[in-house]
């Protein structure tokens, strides 16, 4: 059952936590751990409930008092509370998991070391521990880790090592600064540890011992880009960081980029570059060093009271940690690589029908919640963040935001109060219009250029009116190639008179509206987009044909025209979100016949003409490694054989090839396997659940499906990998059986997996290449049963992207 806000504001107006003392025990099972909580706490007379998610509850006493543990329903376990001080004591065994939640437990393929690591986020922390799990009981944690003596232990306040009996060490952590339930982590296992200091604050960074070497590569630039992250917050916010170490935990199969745990900081270990890395990489992973970063300040020296405001929490940090690593270190190019990455994510989420504010959701419950952690909560909340500091002005936003820390430090704080802290540093200027068009309304504006009337139109969603002004800068060609200027947009109709020339609007993207290029733009792109040497307008030019085709308003056969001649290989990385992906599983399957060879022809073209060694010829060599069809050509790529100078065969390299020879057809499974015993990783063991999930046999998607049901239990990174494997354009006779098997077996899916990870499977095992009538029905008719939060966001979003697909192909 998930915590209602009632529930929530009714346990807050009684009851406040005084410390926790959680005892864990890591050290005598692989399975479960011995988890002992006391709790102190002060209360009015009333009835309430501590929430606990234990395998196996063995005692709880409340002020000495035994209370049933048969009590235990829906993880929570009711107290009758007289009016004064007490102490609850409850002592459980706790499961380890293995989806990114609770206390995740993870064996490395290379080794056989075992690895633990603490997400308490949202609704996972009484899984660990026994508590008030709501973000405005905040309360000092004091932790005693009993672990295998070969093990590092780390967390929210230093560790120190307090006893053992030879086999294992007991460790102890805290009392730290009051914290809420979800920032609570422990990380423990056989980490290998590098530690530094600056100014007065010590760092730590630590990794699997098999990503051991690569972490001893890659410090250096981490370190640098924490000291210098730390020496401009500090000088932005006026405050000093106050949660004593700060250490940065690189760790297996971690859902999210990374947790702002104060004083110990999750991140997924993909982003310690094993093998080719791009500037592009580089700089999303100095963003989210950042981001994380300014989280200690937003988010953690003041919590959002509820749910509802967890936006503030994300958006402030992405608009923080984007401005940090632009200003203070080498990745001032930043917003280049943040506008592929993060634009599109966040303009599509908030033109679908389950498009929500940025502020002001209601948030009955947390996992309502959860499902508003998306594009618009990052994305156009960090945009529209810019935008406010640009109308207040530096001093004034800054300002504000320091009253705001000052006024809340080490507790909880809404929306309102830091916008009445932004009002009263900018003279008392009412904010009012600007909440209610940017933050109150949902939906993104589209403009659009009407060449017969001479204006730009500006047309809000039908079901979201609204009146918002746009300061934009708009590119046009002529003689002298493409000139910019600003321009501004207040109006239903805005004069602009182009000619014939091609435009671009919201050329820099300062605002956050879909600007699809109008047919004489499009139709000239071909010809002038291989000459355009602004990086900028390059990526405005992609995002706006990205969404374009989003909006229907563009065909993926003109998409193929613009790939066939300049193929977006500046885009270096292939992050999901990026544009790589988005060209194979989107674009292509789409295009007309033919479309896949001239894009291939393009990108080998492009990465022959790049600099050897350059990370443009990197980008174009992994595009034309996952568009080719020649089997023995992507053999010896595989092998690492007649590669192009400058190109190493790197580990994700030789598994692209893998998985494109599966797509079509050109190994099997035996071969897969073979290649994965030669080199055990977690990375390609994530790989070889792709690849063979994308071969063309039934044996291959019954693989994927196991994985789907829960038959087969694996680390939630294979999970989804199978998933995304499972579905190619080409093979649908083969997927058919599954297609109508996923809408028939959706209840299995669901109860297979909690948390996080079910509604990532939900959207990785939904049969988007089946696009046709019966899909779309069984989608429908999928919705109109009693379904999670999760599985219904992910649902409708997964069946409104198939209309889109169905609508322009």
């Amino acid at each position: 059952m998930s915590l209602t806000r009632a529930e929530a504001e009714h346990r807050a107006s009684v009851l406040s936590v005084t410390s926790y003392d959680v005892e864990l025990d890591l050290s005598s099972s692989e399975e479960t751990f011995r988890s002992l909580t006391t709790i102190r706490f002060r209360s009015e007379r009333a009835q309430t409930f501590v929430d606990v998610k234990p395998r196996a509850l063995h005692a709880v006493r409340l002020d000495g008092r035994p209370l049933d543990v048969e009590g235990l329903g829906d993880a929570r376990l009711g107290l009758d509370l007289a009016a004064g001080e007490h102490e609850l004591v409850v002592e459980a065994t706790m499961g380890f998991r293995n989806d990114g939640e609770g206390l995740h437990r993870s064996v490395d393929p290379v080794d056989g070391n075992a690895y633990v690591y603490g997400m308490s986020f949202m609704d996972a922390a009484p899984s660990v521990f026994a508590c008030f799990d709501q973000p405005d009981l905040k309360a000092p944690y004091s932790l005693r880790v009993t672990a295998p003596a070969d093990w590092l232990v780390v967390g929210n306040a230093p560790a120190v090592e307090v006893g053992g009996d030879g086999a294992a060490k007991q460790w102890a952590l805290g009392p730290t600064q009051p914290l809420a339930t979800y920032f609570v982590t422990v990380v423990a296992g056989p980490y290998h540890l590098i530690r530094d200091e600056h100014d007065g604050i010590p760092l730590g960074l630590s990794s699997r011992q098999s990503l051991a070497a690569t972490l001893d590569r890659e410090a250096e630039e981490l370190l640098t880009l924490t000291r210098q992250s730390f020496d401009e917050l500090h000088r932005l916010f006026g405050i000093r960081y106050p949660f004593g170490d700060y250490h940065q935990a690189f760790v297996p199969e971690f859902n999210a980029g990374a947790m702002e745990n104060p004083g110990c900081i999750t991140l997924r270990d993909p982003l310690l570059f094993e093998g080719a890395s791009t500037r592009a990489d580089r700089s999303f992973r100095a963003n989210i060093i950042a981001h994380e970063m300014a989280h200690q300040w937003f988010g953690n020296i003041v919590t959002p009271q509820w749910w509802d405001d967890l936006w503030l929490n994300e958006s402030f940090a992405e608009y923080m940690g984007l401005r940090v690593i632009t200003d203070a270190t080498e990745y001032a190019d930043g917003p280049l690589h943040d506008s592929y990455a993060r634009r599109t994510w966040g303009i599509t989420a908030d033109q679908r029908p389950t498009t929500h504010p940025v502020a002001g959701n209601a948030a009955p419950d947390a996992l309502s919640a959860l499902q508003n952690f998306d594009g618009i909560s990052y994305a156009r909340g960090s945009n529209v963040l810019r935008q406010l500091a640009r109308r207040l002005g530096d001093e004034a936003f800054l300002g504000g935001v320091r009253e705001h820390f000052e006024l809340h430090r080490f507790g909880n704080a809404t929306m309102h109060d830091l916008f009445a802290s932004w009002e009263r540093a900018a003279g008392g200027a009412s904010l009012d219009g600007f909440v209610k068009d940017w933050l109150l309304t949902p939906g993104a504006d589209r403009l659009d250029l009407d060449r017969s009337a001479g204006v730009v139109r500006r047309t809000s969603p039908a079901a979201y009116p609204a009146d918002r002004r746009h300061d934009l800068v708009v590119a046009i060609h002529g003689p002298d190639g493409w000139t910019q200027r600003p321009f501004v947009v207040d109006g239903p109709a805005t004069p602009l008179d182009a000619g014939d020339a091609p435009v671009l609007l919201d050329a820099v993207e300062s605002t956050w509206a879909v600007c699809p290029p109008d047919a004489v733009t499009m139709a000239a792109l071909p010809a002038l987009a291989p000459a355009m040497v602004d990086p900028q307008l390059r990526a405005t030019m992609w995002n706006s044909v990205r969404l374009g085709m989003f909006e229907g308003a563009i065909t993926p056969a003109q998409v193929a025209e613009l790939l066939a001649t300049a193929p977006p290989v500046e885009d270096t990385s292939d992050g999901a979100r990026n544009l790589l992906p988005w060209v194979l599983e989107t674009v292509l399957p789409l295009a007309p016949a033919g479309t896949t060879q001239r894009y291939h022809a393009a990108v080998r073209r492009a990465a022959g003409a790049a600099a050897p060694g350059s990370e443009l010829q990197l980008s174009a060599f992994r595009a034309t490694v996952l568009s080719a069809e020649d089997a023995g050509e992507l053999e010896r790529w595989a092998a690492g054989e007649d590669l192009p100078e400058g190109i190493v065969a790197d580990s994700d390299l030789r598994w692209k090839a893998r998985r494109r020879l599966a797509e079509i057809g050109a190994t099997d499974r035996a071969a897969l396997d073979a290649a994965l015993a030669a080199e055990r990783s977690g990375a390609a063991t994530v790989h070889h659940a792709r690849a063979v999930s994308s071969l063309p046999t039934a044996e291959a998607k019954e693989f994927a499906w196991a994985r789907a049901t829960g038959e087969v239990s694996v680390p939630n990174y294979e999970v989804k990998a199978a998933g995304h494997g499972l579905w190619q354009a080409g093979q649908l006779d083969i997927t058919a059986p599954f297609a109508t098997a996923y809408f028939e077996q959706l209840a299995t899916i669901i109860g297979a997996h909690q948390g996080w990870v079910q509604g990532d499977v939900v959207e990785a095992y939904f049969p988007i290449t089946h696009l046709d009538d019966a899909t779309e029905g069984a989608a429908v008719a999928a919705l109109e049963q009693d379904l999670p939060g999760a599985v219904r966001r992910r649902l409708t979003d997964r069946l409104d992207e198939l209309r889109r697909r169905r609508a322009v192909r």
